[in-house]
Protein backbone atom coordinates (compact mmCIF):
# COMPACT_ATOMS: atom_id res chain seq x y z
CA UNK A 1 0.00 0.00 0.00
CA UNK A 2 2.84 2.35 0.83
CA UNK A 3 4.28 1.81 -2.65
CA UNK A 4 0.94 2.56 -4.31
CA UNK A 5 0.52 5.68 -2.17
CA UNK A 6 4.07 6.74 -3.06
CA UNK A 7 3.42 6.32 -6.79
CA UNK A 8 0.13 8.23 -6.59
CA UNK A 9 1.89 11.04 -4.76
CA UNK A 10 4.52 11.32 -7.50
CA UNK A 11 1.86 11.33 -10.22
CA UNK A 12 -0.09 13.99 -8.35
CA UNK A 13 3.06 16.09 -8.05
CA UNK A 14 3.82 15.71 -11.74
CA UNK A 15 0.29 16.68 -12.74
CA UNK A 16 0.46 19.79 -10.59
CA UNK A 17 3.90 20.59 -12.01
CA UNK A 18 2.59 20.30 -15.57
CA UNK A 19 -0.30 22.71 -15.13
CA UNK A 20 0.19 25.69 -17.42
CA UNK A 21 1.59 28.87 -15.96
CA UNK A 22 -1.05 31.53 -15.62
CA UNK A 23 -1.52 33.24 -18.99
CA UNK A 24 -1.51 36.89 -18.05
CA UNK A 25 -2.14 37.70 -21.72
CA UNK A 26 -5.09 35.34 -22.06
CA UNK A 27 -8.55 36.21 -23.38
CA UNK A 28 -10.18 38.93 -21.36
CA UNK A 29 -6.97 40.94 -20.91
CA UNK A 30 -7.40 42.99 -24.07
CA UNK A 31 -6.55 46.66 -23.86
CA UNK A 32 -7.98 49.63 -25.74
CA UNK A 33 -6.19 52.06 -28.04
CA UNK A 34 -6.25 54.65 -25.24
CA UNK A 35 -4.27 52.27 -23.04
CA UNK A 36 -1.46 51.80 -25.54
CA UNK A 37 1.98 52.74 -24.30
CA UNK A 38 3.82 53.44 -27.55
CA UNK A 39 6.27 56.12 -28.63
CA UNK A 40 7.90 57.36 -31.83
CA UNK A 41 11.01 59.31 -30.88
CA UNK A 42 13.00 61.17 -33.49
CA UNK A 43 16.77 61.42 -33.47
CA UNK A 44 17.73 65.07 -33.05
CA UNK A 45 20.73 66.24 -35.07
CA UNK A 46 22.08 69.78 -34.64
CA UNK A 47 18.85 70.77 -32.97
CA UNK A 48 16.69 69.56 -35.88
CA UNK A 49 14.25 66.68 -35.96
CA UNK A 50 15.74 64.12 -38.34
CA UNK A 51 14.06 61.44 -40.43
CA UNK A 52 15.34 58.62 -38.21
CA UNK A 53 12.72 57.50 -35.69
CA UNK A 54 12.91 55.04 -32.81
CA UNK A 55 9.67 53.09 -32.37
CA UNK A 56 8.90 51.50 -29.01
CA UNK A 57 5.91 49.47 -27.83
CA UNK A 58 5.69 48.85 -24.09
CA UNK A 59 2.13 47.53 -24.29
CA UNK A 60 1.10 43.85 -23.89
CA UNK A 61 0.14 43.51 -27.56
CA UNK A 62 1.84 42.34 -30.72
CA UNK A 63 3.20 45.16 -32.87
CA UNK A 64 2.74 46.35 -36.42
CA UNK A 65 4.13 49.77 -37.31
CA UNK A 66 3.25 51.29 -40.70
CA UNK A 67 5.74 54.14 -41.18
CA UNK A 68 4.64 55.07 -44.67
CA UNK A 69 7.10 53.25 -46.91
CA UNK A 70 7.34 50.08 -44.91
CA UNK A 71 6.01 47.99 -42.04
CA UNK A 72 7.85 46.47 -39.09
CA UNK A 73 6.48 43.98 -36.55
CA UNK A 74 9.19 44.51 -33.96
CA UNK A 75 8.28 45.85 -30.53
CA UNK A 76 11.25 48.22 -30.79
CA UNK A 77 12.80 49.30 -34.07
CA UNK A 78 14.53 52.22 -35.78
CA UNK A 79 13.18 53.31 -39.16
CA UNK A 80 13.87 55.97 -41.78
CA UNK A 81 11.19 58.32 -43.07
CA UNK A 82 11.59 59.63 -46.60
CA UNK A 83 9.82 62.99 -46.62
CA UNK A 84 10.01 66.20 -44.65
CA UNK A 85 7.02 67.74 -42.90
CA UNK A 86 4.40 65.77 -41.01
CA UNK A 87 4.59 61.99 -41.23
CA UNK A 88 1.97 59.68 -39.76
CA UNK A 89 3.10 56.43 -38.17
CA UNK A 90 0.19 54.04 -37.78
CA UNK A 91 0.48 51.44 -35.02
CA UNK A 92 -1.75 48.38 -35.02
CA UNK A 93 -1.71 46.16 -31.96
CA UNK A 94 -3.01 42.61 -31.73
CA UNK A 95 -4.59 41.71 -28.39
CA UNK A 96 -4.43 38.15 -26.98
CA UNK A 97 -8.14 37.71 -27.76
CA UNK A 98 -7.48 38.46 -31.43
CA UNK A 99 -8.93 41.97 -31.41
CA UNK A 100 -6.97 44.76 -33.07
CA UNK A 101 -6.43 48.31 -31.86
CA UNK A 102 -4.88 51.19 -33.77
CA UNK A 103 -3.30 54.52 -32.98
CA UNK A 104 -1.59 57.13 -35.16
CA UNK A 105 1.50 59.01 -34.03
CA UNK A 106 2.41 62.17 -35.97
CA UNK A 107 6.05 63.22 -36.23
CA UNK A 108 7.43 66.35 -37.89
CA UNK A 109 10.61 65.93 -39.93
CA UNK A 110 12.69 69.09 -40.28
CA UNK A 111 15.20 67.66 -42.75
CA UNK A 112 16.31 64.38 -44.30
CA UNK A 113 19.47 64.18 -42.21
CA UNK A 114 19.92 60.50 -42.98
CA UNK A 115 20.09 59.82 -46.74
CA UNK A 116 17.16 58.20 -48.52
CA UNK A 117 16.77 57.53 -52.25
CA UNK A 118 15.51 60.75 -53.89
CA UNK A 119 13.39 58.53 -56.12
CA UNK A 120 10.73 58.49 -53.39
CA UNK A 121 10.25 62.23 -53.85
CA UNK A 122 10.55 62.03 -57.63
CA UNK A 123 7.75 59.47 -57.86
CA UNK A 124 5.37 60.83 -55.24
CA UNK A 125 6.15 64.49 -54.52
CA UNK A 126 5.96 63.50 -50.87
CA UNK A 127 2.36 62.35 -51.13
CA UNK A 128 1.14 60.92 -54.44
CA UNK A 129 1.72 61.63 -58.09
CA UNK A 130 0.21 60.59 -61.43
CA UNK A 131 2.34 59.23 -64.27
CA UNK A 132 1.23 58.73 -67.89
CA UNK A 133 2.79 57.78 -71.22
CA UNK A 134 5.22 60.45 -72.45
CA UNK A 135 3.70 61.34 -75.80
CA UNK A 136 6.34 64.04 -76.26
CA UNK A 137 8.87 61.32 -77.05
CA UNK A 138 9.21 59.47 -80.41
CA UNK A 139 7.85 56.25 -78.85
CA UNK A 140 6.41 55.27 -75.48
CA UNK A 141 6.91 51.49 -75.53
CA UNK A 142 8.71 48.85 -77.53
CA UNK A 143 11.98 46.99 -77.67
CA UNK A 144 15.63 47.72 -78.29
CA UNK A 145 19.12 46.69 -77.25
CA UNK A 146 19.80 45.67 -73.66
CA UNK A 147 22.73 47.63 -72.22
CA UNK A 148 22.74 49.61 -75.46
CA UNK A 149 19.63 51.66 -76.17
CA UNK A 150 18.03 54.06 -73.69
CA UNK A 151 14.54 54.00 -75.23
CA UNK A 152 12.49 51.90 -77.68
CA UNK A 153 14.56 51.62 -80.86
CA UNK A 154 13.58 48.56 -82.91
CA UNK A 155 9.86 47.90 -82.69
CA UNK A 156 8.32 51.12 -81.37
CA UNK A 157 4.75 51.99 -80.42
CA UNK A 158 2.82 55.19 -79.74
CA UNK A 159 0.29 55.63 -76.94
CA UNK A 160 -2.56 54.99 -79.38
CA UNK A 161 -1.08 51.55 -80.18
CA UNK A 162 -0.84 50.31 -76.59
CA UNK A 163 -4.40 48.99 -76.33
CA UNK A 164 -3.49 46.42 -78.96
CA UNK A 165 -0.98 44.96 -76.51
CA UNK A 166 -2.67 45.69 -73.18
CA UNK A 167 -6.35 46.69 -73.50
CA UNK A 168 -7.26 49.77 -71.48
CA UNK A 169 -3.66 50.69 -70.71
CA UNK A 170 -3.05 53.19 -73.50
CA UNK A 171 -4.81 56.51 -74.03
CA UNK A 172 -6.53 57.66 -70.83
CA UNK A 173 -4.69 55.26 -68.52
CA UNK A 174 -2.36 56.31 -65.72
CA UNK A 175 -0.37 55.14 -62.72
CA UNK A 176 -0.61 56.70 -59.28
CA UNK A 177 2.46 56.34 -57.04
CA UNK A 178 1.66 56.97 -53.38
CA UNK A 179 4.19 57.45 -50.61
CA UNK A 180 1.90 56.02 -47.92
CA UNK A 181 2.36 52.27 -47.97
CA UNK A 182 4.53 52.54 -51.11
CA UNK A 183 1.31 51.94 -53.03
CA UNK A 184 1.04 51.78 -56.80
CA UNK A 185 -2.38 52.04 -58.43
CA UNK A 186 -2.76 51.32 -62.14
CA UNK A 187 -5.90 52.99 -63.47
CA UNK A 188 -7.11 51.73 -66.84
CA UNK A 189 -8.97 53.91 -69.33
CA UNK A 190 -12.27 52.23 -68.36
CA UNK A 191 -11.77 53.22 -64.71
CA UNK A 192 -10.69 49.78 -63.49
CA UNK A 193 -8.01 50.01 -60.80
CA UNK A 194 -5.35 47.47 -59.91
CA UNK A 195 -3.51 48.13 -56.64
CA UNK A 196 -0.13 46.86 -55.54
CA UNK A 197 3.11 48.09 -54.01
CA UNK A 198 6.54 49.12 -55.23
CA UNK A 199 10.10 49.30 -53.90
CA UNK A 200 13.54 50.57 -54.92
CA UNK A 201 16.99 49.06 -54.82
CA UNK A 202 19.37 51.76 -55.98
CA UNK A 203 22.40 49.53 -55.33
CA UNK A 204 21.56 47.38 -58.36
CA UNK A 205 23.22 49.39 -61.09
CA UNK A 206 23.91 48.15 -64.62
CA UNK A 207 26.87 49.36 -66.66
CA UNK A 208 27.67 49.23 -70.35
CA UNK A 209 30.83 47.66 -71.76
CA UNK A 210 32.65 51.00 -71.61
CA UNK A 211 31.76 51.48 -67.94
CA UNK A 212 28.96 53.97 -68.56
CA UNK A 213 26.04 53.55 -66.18
CA UNK A 214 23.07 52.28 -68.18
CA UNK A 215 20.63 51.74 -65.30
CA UNK A 216 20.97 53.47 -61.94
CA UNK A 217 18.84 51.04 -59.95
CA UNK A 218 15.85 48.68 -59.87
CA UNK A 219 12.16 49.38 -59.42
CA UNK A 220 10.13 46.35 -58.42
CA UNK A 221 6.38 46.02 -58.09
CA UNK A 222 4.10 43.51 -56.40
CA UNK A 223 0.57 42.51 -57.49
CA UNK A 224 0.60 45.13 -60.25
CA UNK A 225 2.77 45.96 -63.26
CA UNK A 226 3.56 49.18 -65.05
CA UNK A 227 1.17 50.15 -67.83
CA UNK A 228 1.59 47.50 -70.53
CA UNK A 229 3.93 45.64 -68.21
CA UNK A 230 4.45 42.60 -70.40
CA UNK A 231 7.21 40.83 -72.30
CA UNK A 232 5.65 39.82 -75.66
CA UNK A 233 8.40 37.42 -76.75
CA UNK A 234 7.98 35.53 -73.48
CA UNK A 235 4.29 34.78 -73.90
CA UNK A 236 3.23 38.24 -72.65
CA UNK A 237 4.63 37.35 -69.24
CA UNK A 238 3.97 39.99 -66.60
CA UNK A 239 7.01 42.11 -65.71
CA UNK A 240 7.54 43.07 -62.07
CA UNK A 241 11.20 44.13 -62.05
CA UNK A 242 12.46 47.09 -64.07
CA UNK A 243 15.82 48.71 -64.64
CA UNK A 244 15.66 52.46 -63.98
CA UNK A 245 17.30 54.30 -66.86
CA UNK A 246 15.88 57.74 -66.12
CA UNK A 247 13.87 58.88 -63.11
CA UNK A 248 13.53 62.48 -62.03
CA UNK A 249 10.59 64.64 -61.13
CA UNK A 250 9.38 64.84 -64.73
CA UNK A 251 10.53 61.74 -66.64
CA UNK A 252 10.72 58.00 -66.07
CA UNK A 253 12.25 55.49 -68.49
CA UNK A 254 12.32 51.83 -67.49
CA UNK A 255 13.64 48.69 -69.14
CA UNK A 256 13.43 44.92 -68.81
CA UNK A 257 15.76 42.39 -70.51
CA UNK A 258 14.34 39.15 -71.82
CA UNK A 259 15.58 36.07 -69.99
CA UNK A 260 19.22 35.34 -70.84
CA UNK A 261 19.74 38.58 -72.76
CA UNK A 262 23.29 39.87 -72.93
CA UNK A 263 24.57 43.17 -74.28
CA UNK A 264 22.38 44.21 -77.25
CA UNK A 265 20.00 41.35 -76.61
CA UNK A 266 16.29 42.17 -76.61
CA UNK A 267 15.01 44.47 -73.90
CA UNK A 268 11.64 46.19 -73.47
CA UNK A 269 11.29 49.87 -72.68
CA UNK A 270 8.64 52.06 -71.00
CA UNK A 271 8.62 55.86 -71.35
CA UNK A 272 6.49 57.91 -68.92
CA UNK A 273 6.10 61.50 -67.76
CA UNK A 274 4.67 63.12 -64.65
CA UNK A 275 1.18 64.46 -65.19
Amino acid sequence: MKSIFYILSILSFLLIGCEPIEDRMGPGSAITADQLNITATQIIVDGKRSNKVVLDNKSPVLSSWDFGVGVTQRKTDTVLLVSTGENDIIFTGLNPDGSKISKTLAVEVDELTFPVPPEWAFLTDGSEKDWVWDTNKPAVWGNGGYLGNFAPAWWTLQESDIDGQAPGEGVGAKMVFSLRGAKLTKVKSNGESIVGTYAFDMTKKNTMEDGTIWAKGKLTTRNVTMLCGISPNEGNAAVYEYDILILNGEEMVLAYPESGAGAWGTAWFWVFRAE
